[in-house]
C-alpha cells in the first residue's frame, strides 16, 4: 500500500499539476480574447466529467472542475456542445430565436455570429497561450540558471561506433556539421537524434589542424531513466568539456532570458518538424512520440531525479522546482502545437474552416464539417492509441503501471 501511495504521489501529482496548470492557461487564452469581443460565455472548465467544484460568478459564468484532469473546455453561449462545434442546421434558428427574446442585435453577443477574424483570433489564443506560457517558463529558468554553453568537445569514442569508423579522436572540437556552425554539445545531440541513417559531414579541430569526418548515425536501444526504453540515433560518442575553455556561464537579464526562452521555444518546434517529417517520409517509425501515460511517466521521472539528487532539503525544492518549470514549458510547446494541427475538433481544424470561411464568403457546408469533425475525431482517437502503444512498449512504464497495480 505504501509503495503504491508512493507511485502516486512521485508520477500522478507531478502530472495533474504541470497538466492542469498548462490547460488553465490555454483555455484562459480562449477566454479572455472571447471576452475581449464582447462573446457571453457559459463554462469555463478545467477537467471533464462530472463536477467537483463549481461556482456562478456575476456574469453567470459558471468555473468548474471536472473529476478527469485530461483537459478542458470554454462553453460559449449557444454552443450545442462544450467544443464549440456549431451546428449549422440550429443557427438559423438559434439566430431567430434570439432576435425574437433579446431584441435585433442579440445575436452580435454570441460567438458564432462574431466576425470571422475575431472567432479566429478566439481560437487561436489556446495555442497562443501555450507558447507564452512556455516563453515565461523559460524565461524565469534561464534568468535562474543563466546560459550554460558546453563546448562539443569529444570525451570517448566507442569503440566500433560510426564514429570510431569515422576517425573521431578524443579531444577533437567540433566545429560544424553538414556546413552548419556548432558552439554547444546539445546541438549536436540534436542534429543526430534526427538523422537516423543519413550520412553527417563534420568538421573537427584537432590541434592546430582542421580536419573533415563523415559518420552515419545508427539508431540503438537505450533505457532511459526518464523515458524508458527507447530507439534512438547514435554515434558513439561522449561530449563533455575537458578544461574551463570547453565550458562558459553568464547571467541573463529579463531581456535576454526571454530571448533565450524564445530561442529555446523556436528549437523545440524545429525539432518536432523535423521529425514528424521524417515520420511522414518513412525515415522515423514514430516511436518517440508520447502520449498521457508517457507525460505522467516523465513527470515522474524528473521529479524523481529532482529528489534524488544531492544537497539539503531547500537545495532539492529548488532543483525540484527549475525542473518541472523546463518540462512544463516543453509540455505546453507539445500541447499549443498539437491543437494547431489542421484537424478538426482541434484548434487547426477551426482554422481551416475559418480560412475557407473568408475566401469563400460562406461557411463549410454542414455535412462536410460534420464529416470533418467524425474523421477528426478518429484521426485523434488514432493517434492517442498509437501514442499510447509508444507508451506501454517501454519497459520502464510496463513497470510502472504493475507497480500502481499490485
Amino acid at each position: 500500500m505504501a509503495d503504491f501511495l508512493g507511485s502516486i504521489l512521485l508520477h500522478v501529482v507531478p502530472f495533474v499539476l504541470v497538466l492542469s496548470l498548462i490547460v488553465t492557461i490555454h483555455e484562459l487564452g480562449h477566454f479572455l480574447v472571447a471576452r475581449a469581443f464582447g462573446v457571453k460565455v457559459d463554462q469555463f472548465s478545467i477537467g471533464f466529467g462530472k463536477r467537483l467544484w463549481g461556482r456562478t460568478d456575476r456574469h453567470g459564468i459558471e468555473w468548474r472542475v471536472g473529476w478527469l484532469p485530461l483537459g478542458g473546455y470554454v462553453k460559449f453561449s449557444g454552443d450545442l456542445d462544450a467544443s464549440s462545434v456549431p451546428d449549422q442546421a440550429g443557427l438559423a434558428e438559434l439566430k431567430s430565436r434570439l432576435i425574437a427574446e433579446q431584441g435585433p442585435g442579440a445575436e452580435r453577443d454570441y460567438f458564432h455570429f462574431k466576425p470571422i477574424w475575431q472567432r479566429a483570433l478566439v481560437v487561436a489564443a489556446g495555442p497562443a497561450a501555450n507558447f507564452l506560457l512556455a516563453a515565461v517558463l523559460f524565461t524565469i529558468v534561464f534568468m535562474w540558471v543563466g546560459e550554460q554553453i558546453a563546448a562539443p568537445r569529444v570525451a570517448q569514442v566507442t569503440p566500433g561506433s560510426p564514429a570510431a569508423i569515422a576517425g573521431f579522436q578524443p579531444r577533437d572540437l567540433i566545429l560544424s556539421i553538414d556546413g552548419r556552425p556548432v558552439t554547444d554539445a546539445s546541438e549536436v545531440t540534436r542534429k543526430i537524434v534526427l538523422s537516423a541513417d543519413d550520412p553527417l559531414d563534420f568538421v573537427v579541430r584537432r590541434g592546430e589542424d582542421e580536419v573533415a569526418l563523415t559518420a552515419t548515425p545508427q539508431r540503438v536501444i537505450e533505457q532511459d531513466a526518464i523515458s524508458g526504453r527507447v530507439r534512438i540515433a547514435r554515434i558513439g560518442l561522449g561530449l563533455s568539456p575537458l578544461g574551463p575553455e570547453d565550458f562558459s556561464y553568464r547571467r541573463l537579464n529579463p531581456v535576454e532570458a526571454m530571448g533565450q526562452g524564445v530561442t529555446a521555444i523556436g528549437d523545440t518546434l524545429g525539432t518536432t518538424l523535423t521529425y514528424l517529417g521524417r515520420i511522414f517520409a518513412g525515415r522515423e517509425s514514430g516511436d518517440l512520440l508520447s502520449g498521457p501515460l508517457g507525460i505522467a511517466k516523465a513527470a515522474g521521472g524528473v521529479t524523481q531525479q529532482a529528489l534524488e539528487g544531492e544537497g539539503d532539503a531547500g537545495l532539492k525544492t529548488a532543483n525540484l522546482t527549475l525542473t518541472l518549470l523546463q518540462f512544463a514549458a516543453l509540455v505546453s510547446i507539445g500541447i499549443g502545437f498539437v491543437n494547431l494541427l489542421p484537424i478538426p475538433v482541434l484548434d487547426g481544424g477551426h482554422l481551416v474552416f475559418y480560412a475557407y470561411e473568408a475566401v469563400a464568403r460562406r461557411p463549410v457546408p454542414a455535412q462536410v464539417q460534420e464529416t470533418g469533425f467524425r474523421v477528426g475525431l478518429a484521426l485523434l482517437a488514432g493517434l492517442m492509441l498509437f501514442a499510447t502503444w509508444n507508451d506501454l512498449q517501454k519497459q520502464n512504464l510496463f513497470a510502472f503501471l504493475g507497480g500502481l497495480a499490485s
